[in-house]
């Protein structure tokens, strides 16, 4: 069974940044596409970033296009998702995925409040 297992998350405030990552086991790391969503308090998870196997194509959601940064390790079998400039509306629990899979993580709580 995979396993996706995030880290990283905690309470920051308005404009610090945070690197979450996402370490998988019993993946074919290297050959998969990861991403990253996020579920508000009532809402459906959505989607925030994805990257691609090498050669790591990038794509953001337009609310964190600019202030995030997706990359990966394939050695290490870990996705990060750095966030910058940190809103209070980025508050969420922060999930990795494998793409086209019912594989997930935990999730790891993000709290930006002043």
């Amino acid at each position: 069974q995979v396993q996706l297992v995030e880290s990283g998350g905690g309470f920051v405030h308005p404009g610090d940044s945070l690197t979450l990552s996402c370490v998988a086991s019993r993946l074919y790391f290297k050959g998969s596409e990861m991403r990253w969503y996020r579920q508000f308090p009532g809402k459906p998870r959505e989607l925030v970033a994805t990257i691609s196997k090498r050669p790591s194509i990038r794509t953001y959601e337009d609310s964190v296009k600019g202030r995030s940064y997706i990359y990966r390790d394939d050695a290490e079998s870990t996705v990060y998702l750095q966030l910058k400039n940190l809103r209070p509306e980025d508050t969420a629990v922060y999930y990795c995925n494998v793409a086209n899979t019912n594989f997930w993580g935990q999730g790891t709580q993000v709290s930006v409040f002043s």
